[in-house]
């Protein structure tokens, strides 16, 4: 029946007993997988897997049931089956990927935000915050408003780019239409980063070319490097262009 949790991973932490007076070291996990792509843990179970077992089954589900409610904020959906695994009971509480993020644990004067990385419950950094707190508003980052005018900026590769995929010139009314600019003629994120001379400057694509397809020969020395900025459009065909050169160089052909 746990054939299928090999091991603790992104998506699942094993917990050989309910630490009810350190709750934290598993509600963490509650609000992590909330936060993610949801995930399972199982009490009564060893690092190892192998089935130690609940003394209270029954008792400990009602402390699971109550702690999260008093500690995660919002209350996040989640299953909790009782099960028996070589004749002892054990808990299997799966967790839901929510959408009302960031989802919080709460207590102690503290409330602490968590994500998974790997097979760890983390405290979210500042960006994965704001992208739960995004995410939470149905918002994403490119819908949001910029700072910067349209009357600033060109969009001559966007506008090259249109007419190739459609044959159409791209008239001034889809710029609001495809939400690249807003009401007030300020650009969004999304516009900003589509604009020939993109403001955004963390916006870039590094290449770099090295002396070989693989580390096969002992050398790793890069041969030289570049920096591009600029549209997406732009940092898209110089990806490719750069792709299709190092293959050229490296191999003879593309």
């Amino acid at each position: 029946m746990i054939d299928r949790w090999i091991a603790e991973a992104t998506e699942c932490d094993f917990k050989v007993a309910l630490e009810i007076k350190k709750p934290k070291s598993w509600l963490k996990s509650v609000s992590a997988f909330a936060n993610g792509i949801g995930g399972t843990l199982l009490f009564g179970i060893d690092d190892n897997r192998n089935v130690v077992g609940l003394t209270d089954a029954q008792a400990d589900a009602e402390a699971i049931s109550r702690l999260i409610k008093e500690r995660i904020s919002p209350y996040p959906n989640f299953i909790l089956v009782p099960e028996r695994a070589d004749g002892k009971n054990i808990l299997i509480l799966t967790v839901s990927s929510g959408y009302s993020t960031p989802y919080y644990y709460k207590a102690d004067g503290v409330m602490e935000a968590y994500i998974r990385i790997g097979n760890e419950s983390v405290i979210a950094p500042s960006f994965a915050l704001n992208q739960l707190i995004l995410k939470g508003m149905n918002r994403t980052y490119d819908t949001l408003n910029s700072e910067y005018d349209f009357k600033d900026y060109a969009f001559s590769k966007l506008r090259e780019r249109y007419k190739v995929w459609t044959g159409n010139s791209m008239e001034d009314k889809l710029f609001d239409s495809f939400d690249i600019r807003n009401e007030y003629g300020k650009l969004t994120n999304a516009g900003a980063l589509l604009a020939d001379d993109s403001p955004i400057r963390h916006s870039r694509l590094f290449c770099t070319r090295w002396n070989g397809l693989d580390k096969s020969g002992g050398m790793v020395d890069a041969l030289d490097s570049a920096e591009y900025s600029g549209s997406l459009i732009i940092l898209l065909n110089t990806s490719f262009w750069c792709s299709t050169i190092c293959c050229i160089n490296s191999s003879g052909e593309v």
